[in-house]
């Protein structure tokens, strides 16, 4: 499955599943966006990104933090 930076939903899924202990309101806009990058199927560019993009990640992968861990 290919993934790009507006598939915010499934990046926060995969992150949830390979960082699962990790709160996403503890992450660095620069390693999240490494993150990002380094999962399976991303076919995004890399500069392509931005801070409104990855800030829309990272509350969407806080829901399922929140969700995961009450």
């Amino acid at each position: 499955m290919e993934i790009d930076w507006n598939d915010t939903e499934e990046i926060a899924l995969q992150l949830m599943e390979q960082h699962p202990d990790v709160d996403p309101l503890t992450i660095r806009f620069t390693d999240l966006h490494r993150w990002v990058t380094e999962l399976p199927g991303f076919i995004g560019d890399a500069r392509k990104s931005n801070e409104k993009i990855l800030e829309a990640i990272q509350m969407s992968w806080h829901e399922e933090y929140k969700d995961a861990h009450g």
